[in-house]
């Protein structure tokens, strides 16, 4: 069963959101349509509030209903790297660089052993693809372009074309890439 909010989760929050936007309580009731002194009865933790206030209450601090009536969220998350998704692809590891999903956006880790070749996989036609290279060396071929980068070096290319990424070097490559999809081109009404 899902727990709905208690009046001290809804104080809490509104407390820590009002807070965290630089807001009085003047101003974040007038934000919202209501009057200072309800606002301060919700942060009191002894309201009784219709929905009606807590939709204007959410509206007013850009927040869902659900973050402002459920469990005080935590200001942060430590995500372990065993945590975050990482897989083999020949002699490659690819991990995920964030836990959550970005829409329109993969975002990954590459770690190239030397000699290694990693064979890309074209996406959507439109789509960008950014390879920033932290370490080592890699080299992108792509559709007869050599591209030869350094710590530091980005490129940013066609990623809806063939391409690969090759460790010339005898050490551990590490780079990032960044894949910026095309949205779904979509008929018009």
């Amino acid at each position: 069963m899902t727990d709905l909010g208690t009046p001290s989760h809804l104080a809490a929050n509104l407390r820590r959101l009002r807070e965290t936007r630089r807001l009085t309580q003047q101003q974040a009731a007038r934000l919202a349509g209501l009057p200072r002194p309800t606002w301060a009865t919700l942060e009191s933790g002894s309201a009784n509030p219709t929905l009606l206030v807590l939709l204007r209450a959410a509206a007013a601090l850009q927040v869902s209903l659900e973050e402002l009536v459920g469990p005080p969220r935590a200001t942060g998350r430590l995500y372990r790297a065993d945590a975050l998704r990482s897989r083999r692809r020949g002699a490659v590891t690819v991990r995920d660089l964030l836990p959550e999903k970005i829409a329109g956006m993969e975002i990954e880790r590459m770690e190239i052993p030397g000699g290694a070749v990693l064979n890309g996989i074209p996406h959507t036609p439109g789509t960008r693809e950014y390879l920033a290279c932290e370490g080592g060396r890699i080299e992108l071929a792509t559709e007869g372009q050599l591209f030869a980068l350094a710590a530091g070096d980005v490129v940013v290319f066609r990623g809806d074309q063939r391409h690969s990424y090759r460790n010339p070097g005898t050490g551990l490559a590490t780079g990032y890439s960044v894949v910026v999809m095309t949205p779904p081109v979509t008929s018009g009404g």
